[in-house]
């Protein structure tokens, strides 16, 4: 529950319409969401959430600057879910207008469901920096077109605000990779730039995939001089505002769950773990150890391509 109800709201992505499941997709519905509130009792915030996140699957992160999750189930189960974080008693308001970003499943995302009690939603490594923050500059969070507009200028650096394996798999067109393995990597490349940035007078334009991680990043960047906006909702955001996001996207997304990759239609490709991780990296290798074991839970569906040949069972007799 808040820890303070003077608290001004944070300014948060609207969340356009899912798109319409295709025959070839699962009745299942993936949903995503964050809210950075203070919560004064972190713990009780959880111990609600396991109790609304039944009968879901994915994974729920709580800590005092608020929450972060990931789940996925039936489109009844989420509207049950969604509703009930918004409306229910105990929670306060804390959530009552937090958005949720849907999209379509073919293979199921997750296998079980947790929540957890983390000390940050997100984990940055900077002490003392949250993603609450009481007097951020809102008017630089951008929606999906004036993020279209901001990022053909001359004047604007553009920052992919995520891992180097997520950027070599898709990215914004002209995007600079900061390579790093890991978010808690992030600010190093950050102050390593800051005084470049500031001395060519450039505006840094940053983007996530749903928003989380630019949003704890953003108002500490505000902090060492940077003239930052980000990508309201992130990648996900982008992908459902705008048709024609390929016209600014090259490649696919990659989404932190069993279905791998996304395009810009929100449809899940048939990118695997393997594609998207080295091993000759051992910060990824590790993670493709991971995935090739919750793969064993729910192994990836492939999808039914038009032009792909009849098996036996399919052929007339």
């Amino acid at each position: 529950m808040p820890a303070s109800k003077s608290s001004p709201p944070q300014l948060q992505p609207t969340a356009p319409t899912a798109p319409e499941p295709t025959t070839q997709q699962a009745a299942q519905q993936h949903t995503s969401f964050y809210r950075f509130v203070p919560l004064s009792d972190p713990d009780q915030v959880a111990n609600i959430l396991r109790e609304l996140v039944q009968p879901l699957k994915g994974s729920v992160l709580v800590a005092h600057e608020g929450i972060s999750g990931a789940l996925a189930g039936s489109t009844e189960q989420l509207d049950t879910f969604e509703r009930a974080v918004h409306e229910d008693p105990r929670l306060q308001g804390a959530f009552a207008d937090m958005p949720f970003k849907r999209s379509a499943c073919r293979t199921p995302p997750f296998w079980k469901v947790r929540v957890h009690r983390k000390e940050e939603i997100v984990a940055l490594g900077l002490d003392g920096v949250t993603g609450v923050v009481p007097d951020r500059n809102e008017g630089q969070h951008l929606s999906p077109q004036q993020w279209r507009e901001l990022i053909a200028q001359e004047d604007v650096v553009l920052i992919d605000n995520r891992n180097s394996f997520e950027y070599r798999l898709g990215r914004f067109k002209n995007a600079i990779d900061p390579s790093v393995g890991n978010f808690r990597d992030f600010p190093g490349y950050v102050q390593a730039h800051a005084d470049e940035r500031k001395a060519q007078g450039k505006r840094v334009a940053m983007y996530c995939t749903g928003g989380v991680r630019c949003e704890k990043t953003s108002a500490w960047m505000q902090q060492v001089g940077l003239d930052v906006y980000q990508l309201d909702g992130g990648i996900m955001n982008y992908f459902q505002a705008m048709p024609d996001a390929d016209k600014d996207w090259q490649g696919e997304c990659f989404v932190f769950d069993n279905r791998v990759a996304v395009d810009t239609h929100l449809q899940e490709t048939d990118t695997t773990s393997d594609d998207v991780y080295r091993t000759d990296v051992p910060d990824e290798l590790w993670r493709l150890e991971r995935a090739h074991r919750l793969s064993a839970f729910t192994p990836k569906v492939p999808s039914a391509r038009p032009d792909a040949p009849p098996s036996e069972d399919d052929k007339s007799d």
